[in-house]
């Protein structure tokens, strides 16, 4: 005896199958539909600092180009505060859908982490997607401090009884950590005043109420080409090629302090594969495009290549490689 199905016309029986089909992929949790029409809506792209500084610069060109290529709109939200860590805590506690993601860096996904481990886990609780690339860091004085360079600026500090106050972006920032690296090699007077991102950080500057900070390069370099600031050495591997006077740390004999303030795309732990490899591919595709390459480049930043993989291997890296220079400075990196 035929089963009931075979007696129906062949169209009608086609139609059944996709439709159960159709309604055992809607139901499956993360099935084939949800992940294959991602995305399907707006994506929200968190950077964890105030606006003005190079992780926002970066997020809102890297913003512009997955709105072109996915066809969505990505709403860029500044939640500033904790070096990172408020804005990238509620990335990790947000759904693993691929709608909600972070401008991470080393800052937030390394520095900060390593100096409060009960913050979040860098590794366990993100999906790390891809490695944008970044500035170097930059040492830089109001241009009315009577200093010249680096040389100078020690004499400076050690002829004030008072000391000098200097800034960074935050809390735990790369900023931050350097400036405090560079203090105690030189066993300085200098307090540290933190501020919510490099935005508010070069506006103190410019109006002269603190005369020192350590900042990317891409948060100053305007102020810098206009006389406000005078740059005084950079954390770049070789001299940056729009500033060929300025010496990197290294030359001047602080070796340690050579680094990249890197920016990337991560998102809450569990992400399905398929969207991270996309997420991956169109970043990449979009840092290799002559538009997004000049913009950076205008911006003093360097891209990198990573997949994702690759990437998450990098941030382990860059954690076995900042640990121990953060736990020898102990609590004078979190006053």
């Amino acid at each position: 005896m035929k089963h009931p199905d075979s007696i129906l016309p062949a169209t009608r029986r086609r139609t059944l199958q996709l439709g159960l089909a159709s309604t055992v992929a809607a139901l499956a949790p993360g099935g084939a539909r949800a992940q294959g029409d991602w995305p399907a809506k707006s994506i929200r792209l968190v950077v964890p600092y105030a606006p003005g500084g190079s992780s926002d610069t970066l997020g809102r060109l890297i913003g512009r180009h997955l709105q072109d290529a996915l066809r969505q709109t990505i709403v860029v939200e500044n939640r500033s505060g904790a070096g990172g860590v408020i804005g990238s805590q509620a990335v990790a506690k947000s759904a693993s859908d691929g709608y909600t993601l972070v401008i991470s860096g080393i800052g937030s996904h390394v520095i900060a982490p390593i100096e409060s481990p009960t913050v979040f886990d860098p590794l366990k609780d993100f999906s790390h997607i891809a490695l944008l690339g970044g500035p170097p860091l930059a040492m830089v004085v109001n241009a009315e401090l009577p200093v010249k360079d680096v040389k100078g600026f020690i004499a400076h500090v050690n002829a004030n009884p008072k000391g000098l106050s200097w800034g960074s972006p935050g809390q735990g920032t790369h900023g931050h950590l350097t400036g405090e690296l560079f203090r105690q090699a030189n066993k300085l007077n200098m307090v540290h005043i933190s501020y919510k991102g490099a935005g508010p950080a070069v506006a103190d500057l410019l109006g002269n109420q603190i005369p020192a900070a350590f900042m990317t390069l891409s948060s100053a370099n305007a102020h810098v080409d206009s006389g406000k600031l005078r740059l005084l050495a950079v954390t770049a591997t070789k001299r940056v090629a729009a500033y060929p006077d300025a010496p990197t740390m290294a030359e001047l004999g602080y070796p340690a302090l050579t680094g990249t303030t890197w920016f990337s795309v991560s998102g809450p732990p569990g992400m399905p594969p398929a969207v991270v490899e996309k997420l991956n591919a169109e970043i990449r595709r979009g840092l290799q495009s002559p538009a997004l390459r000049a913009a950076m480049t205008a911006e003093s930043m360097e891209s990198v290549d990573y997949d994702a993989p690759g990437f998450s291997r990098f941030v382990a890296g860059e954690i076995a490689r900042w640990t121990p220079a953060i736990r020898s400075l102990g609590a004078s990196v979190r006053s």
